[in-house]
């Protein structure tokens, strides 16, 4: 899995980048003065989650675009790869070209919301809707300018006629055979939905365009639903308020990178654990715990921890591909750990308690914490530890008070969320706030280019983010108006063996989900469907959210697909090939614990 190449940084989007920047401050000012007003004078201001709303929606789309120019849009890489260079190239133009139609055909309809929403007044701050949902329309407008620009650039004459031909024939075809395709009911989703989805993953076209363009195919060739209504689906799955909390978040990971916060967590443990038999690997994995809680990102855990610890992992023989197989191994273990962005997603999406589900995962965690510790106390039990010396107390306690302000972050928000004393977007800013004055304090400080810097990531990687869950909404909403969610439910209520059928189906299509599409687009499109259906069997909604994150995160790091190991890879400099090999073992180690927690309800629920 790479991103979508748009080569060197178009200057258009500098003044895009600081209106970006100036958003993810406001939202983070109108969140602070927020919980200042509600929990210190008790005086909830109550315009605030709107006015904070409107700018998250427009960040979010100005953040697609930032992504695009900034390369930061995934795609499946897998297949494309392998291809001679010129089909690359041929590959490259087509998906530029498919997306760019795409995004042709939604601008005018982006516009048309808009213009409709603008005869709705909100409630708190009274002015039209349609100043909020213009974003779509202009984010749409910025990417289709970025990717025309790309194709203009970099894209031979020869390779742009092949494609623009091949998308104009095809239409024209669909066109042509609409009437009798309609007739086709539930396989048009085998064919358009799933079939065009595969089709644009596999010519390597980001994982958020090959939702929006399959489902757009879908609704033009097979329904005669107006394509405005996408517009609004597109809309929903971005705006939700739970789902605030992800830029937040993010930022909160890059000021972790940025301050040092995690090193001085990483650097504690190997103080305490350092010494013994596979302490190196018990300081990796506990680091991935703890730095987990921080930041919630997995890219930001990896790069967090791999760089203070795999130089001293190779002095003591720890071999490379074992390392890097560890490191991915314990991302996908950490990826319960409060703040989860898939958890909050995962609340928003299926209805379930967000505090429950943080709370829940801490315990879940633990489970695959001790599945991966004792499979490298196991590999370690020939490793030589001489001329290893335990560390002072002096040092020990010198570490733990450098790692103490960093190490109360992740307890404190997991605390402030599963109590119910805030919400997880309340907790977010919070945390925010106090890591950018801890790490301005006592950790070094963030010089103001650096921190401009981290706004525009933020910014980019939560546009990023954010699309992929608004198209996937949308092709989950196409799949629900055909009424073939409906058909799957009752399928999957009739299996023979209950609750265990269900269980074990839910695992295999979020572990093979979970290597294709990453977890937050699995959960947009099937938790609709599936968790009425485990409901109706009675299984509790947390542990079965538990399981099918579990799932996806072992799915999400399983080479040959699993973009999670690529990133693993890279994060330690290590070869795939070499590290592909290594994984195994903790993969199986993973489904151990995976099957653990799906067979015993009481590790999911024990601590609610």
């Amino acid at each position: 899995m790479e991103t979508l190449q748009v080569g060197r940084r178009t200057a258009l989007m500098k003044p895009i980048e600081a209106i970006s920047a100036i958003l993810l401050l406001v939202i983070v000012g109108l969140l602070i003065a927020g919980v200042v007003s509600r929990y210190f004078f008790d005086q909830p201001i109550v315009w605030i989650d709107e006015a904070a709303s409107i700018a998250f929606l427009w960040l979010a789309m100005l953040g697609t675009a930032i992504a695009v120019d900034r390369s930061e849009h995934l795609r499946l890489t897998v297949l494309v790869a392998r291809l001679p260079e010129r089909r690359q190239l041929l590959a490259e133009t087509f998906g530029l070209v498919l997306t760019g139609t795409f995004l042709a055909v939604l601008l005018p309809q982006a516009y048309k919301y808009a213009v409709g929403e603008m005869d709705i007044t909100s409630s708190a701050l009274d002015m039209p809707v349609g100043y909020r949902v213009s974003a779509i329309a202009v984010g749409i407008a910025l990417m289709l300018s970025l990717v025309v620009a790309r194709l203009f650039r970099s894209s031979s004459f020869s390779h742009f006629l092949i494609s623009a031909s091949v998308v104009v024939v095809v239409a024209v075809v669909l066109w042509h055979l609409a009437p009798w395709l309609r007739s086709f009911g539930d396989l048009n989703i085998a064919i358009f939905l799933a079939g065009g989805t595969a089709l644009c993953l596999a010519l390597g076209v980001p994982i958020a365009f090959c939702f929006g363009i399959a489902t757009l195919v879908f609704l033009c060739f097979t329904t005669t639903m107006p394509l405005v209504v996408m517009v609004g689906r597109i809309d929903e799955g971005m705006s939700s308020i739970i789902l605030l909390s992800v830029p937040i978040f993010v930022l909160l990971g890059c000021i972790l990178d940025a301050t040092g916060m995690g090193k001085s967590i990483v650097d504690f443990l190997a103080s305490l654990l350092g010494h013994v038999k596979a302490g190196m690997s018990y300081v990796l994995l506990g680091s991935l715990f703890l730095v987990s809680g921080i930041s919630g990102s997995k890219v930001s855990d990896m790069a967090t921890v791999a760089p203070a610890l795999f130089p001293e992992m190779k002095r003591r023989g720890h071999k490379p591909s074992e390392m890097i197989a560890l490191l991915a191994t314990g991302a996908a273990m950490a990826d319960t750990v409060p703040p989860s962005i898939v958890l909050i997603v995962l609340g928003s999406v299926a209805g379930v308690s967000i505090a429950a589900l943080f709370t829940s995962g801490f315990a879940i965690a633990m489970v695959l914490l001790v599945a991966l510790a004792g499979l490298a106390r196991f590999k370690a039990r020939h490793e030589s530890t001489d001329g290893t010396r335990r560390a002072t107390g002096r040092l020990i306690l010198k570490s733990a008070v450098v790692a103490l302000p960093a190490l109360v972050l992740p307890f404190l928000i997991r605390s402030a969320v599963a109590s119910g004393a805030a919400t997880a977007t309340e907790v977010s800013t919070v945390a925010v706030l106090y890591a950018f004055l801890i790490g301005v304090v006592l950790y070094g400080g963030i010089s103001p280019i650096k921190f401009y810097r981290m706004l525009v990531e933020t910014a980019a990687m939560s546009g990023a983010i954010l699309l992929i869950l608004g198209t996937a909404a949308a092709m989950a909403w196409a799949l629900t108006q055909t009424g073939f969610a409906f058909h799957l439910r009752d399928a999957l209520s009739a299996l023979p063996g209950g609750k265990a059928s269900f269980m074990l189906i839910s695992i295999v299509l979020f572990l093979l989900l979970g290597c294709v599409l990453e977890g937050l687009p699995a959960i947009v499109l099937l938790a609709p469907i599936m968790f009425p259906v485990a409901r109706a069997l009675g299984i509790n909604d947390v542990h079965y959210s538990m399981v099918i994150v579990t799932a996806m995160n072992v799915g999400l790091m399983t080479p040959p697909v699993g973009v999670g190991f690529y990133i693993a890879c890279k994060v330690g400099n290590v070869s795939p090939d070499e590290a592909m090999g290594a994984i195994w073992p903790y993969i199986a180690a993973l489904l151990i614990g995976l099957l653990a927690i799906a067979a015993v309800p009481w590790f999911s629920l024990a601590l609610l």
